[in-house]
């Protein structure tokens, strides 16, 4: 079953905060995780970023797959450089 990094919404109406989590593709958006790997918090200025990169790039290596939005926040944090550059080694 194919895995993906991806945001799972927290917080209120209009105070959205999200978790970024490994989970299982077909299951629903805030459903089931297998893990949490960070936090985001776009409301801050500038949107407030915390990250496991070791984790993260295990999962990359692994065959995770980030979405779109995912994928932006590991690349502005410098994981997808780190993995790109792993991957090229091998």
């Amino acid at each position: 079953m194919a895995v993906k990094i991806r945001l799972q919404r927290f917080g209120t109406t209009r105070k959205p905060f999200y978790r970024l989590v490994v989970a299982e593709s077909r299951i629903k958006r805030d459903g089931r995780y297998l893990e949490i790997l960070g936090t985001y918090d776009p409301r801050e200025n500038p949107s407030l970023i915390n990250i496991d990169e070791e984790r993260a790039l295990e999962w990359l290596n692994k065959g995770a797959q980030p979405t779109n939005t995912a994928k932006n926040i590991l690349s502005r944090q410098g994981v997808m450089e780190k993995y790109h550059q792993q991957k090229s080694r091998k």
